[in-house]
């Protein structure tokens, strides 16, 4: 049977219907019962037998860090997709972070080590790869990462947790790990994912931005980790990047399709720098999530393009093209409007 974590996310609920659809043995961890609504929704989006699919997942209600509740749902299990992160850029969070992100995957490979789990495939990201200075200079897989760097919160935990993976090799635990770029999907227009600038866009968006940055489509993410789980290919990470694209390409692009405004101003990188430090200013005053950091500040003028080559000649996989997905989500992003 497979294990799936973080089965009610972005990743998670797109991975659990392409298992489910081939006809796969899924349980999938969950936390909260009313997130089993968006995993059942999305569903629908691909399939008129929608909740019959649904209904083939083996729901085990677990946290990361409670081991109890994690053995059970580690019974019979003999390949684990570990999707399961908290995302965040506040750097107040740091320690929750580090709790979920690298004490909970460790916790999950002592699990697939003590159960002798055949596969483990993580999802990590793009934030735990390296940069170079040189803007035009490709990143790959190993590109060095730079502890020194102004990394931001998210991006120092998704590393740790790697480590916690690649400890897991040494113990015997086959695993390969994937880094999305920005994850292009449908369902979740709030929080976190990538559907919520698709709703900020049609909402309307006051300024642009020139970084660039890697997109991927979630079922790109998907097709390549069970395509990588059914190979050979052990201990090795791939980048899973699309195109590398800048943000006022993307948020133009976006715009158009949903036929609305695009944003007409540039954020400068000034702009940017007051901007962060006005959120830090109101978050230090009035207690504030933060909203904007000096991280996400700067990557939002950063130029960081990535080399997809290394998953290319693995598996020979093709990307399918960030306009298609961009039309395919919008259409979806609509449809999911007019249904309120």
């Amino acid at each position: 049977m497979i294990l799936v974590t973080g089965g009610t996310g972005l990743v998670g609920s797109h991975l659990l219907y392409k298992l489910v659809s081939d006809g796969q043995n899924v349980r999938a961890i969950y936390r909260r019962e009313k997130t089993l609504k968006r995993v059942a929704h999305v569903f629908t989006y691909f399939s008129d037998d929608a909740e019959n699919l649904f209904n083939k997942i083996d729901w085990a209600e677990a946290d990361l860090n409670n081991i109890p509740k994690l053995q059970e749902a580690f019974e019979g299990i003999t390949h684990v997709y570990h999707c399961a992160a908290f995302v965040s850029f506040e750097p107040d969070k740091y320690h929750q972070l580090r709790k979920i992100n690298i004490k909970g995957t460790a916790n999950i490979v002592n699990l697939c080590i003590s159960h002798s789990v055949k596969k483990l495939c993580y999802v990590s990201s793009i934030a735990a790869i390296g940069h170079h200075e040189d803007p035009s200079k490709l990143i790959t897989e190993e590109t060095a990462w730079n502890p020194e760097d102004d990394n931001s919160v998210y991006a120092i935990t998704k590393y740790g947790a790697e480590l916690e993976v690649w400890r897991g090799t040494q113990e015997g635990v086959d695993a390969v790990i994937v880094n999305p770029g920005i994850i292009l999907g449908a369902g979740y227009w709030k929080g976190g994912s990538s559907g919520n600038l698709f709703r900020k866009i049609h909402e309307g968006m006051n300024y642009y931005v020139n970084g660039v940055v890697g997109y991927v489509d979630v079922f790109d993410v998907v097709e390549a980790m069970i395509s990588l789980m059914k190979s050979s290919i052990k201990n090795e990470n791939y980048i899973l990047v699309a195109e590398n694209l800048s943000f006022k390409d993307f948020q133009y692009k976006v715009a158009e399709t949903l036929n609305v405004n695009p944003p007409k101003k540039e954020a400068r990188p000034w702009l940017l720098n007051l901007a962060w430090r006005l959120d830090w200013l109101k978050h230090k005053l009035t207690g504030s999530r933060r909203n904007f950091t000096k991280q996400t500040a700067k990557s939002a003028v950063s130029i960081t393009k990535y080399d997809n080559s290394k998953i290319i000649s693995a598996l020979g996989f093709e990307f399918k093209p960030v306009n298609q997905s961009i039309e395919e989500i919008c259409n979806l992003y609509l449809q999911d409007l007019k249904q309120k």
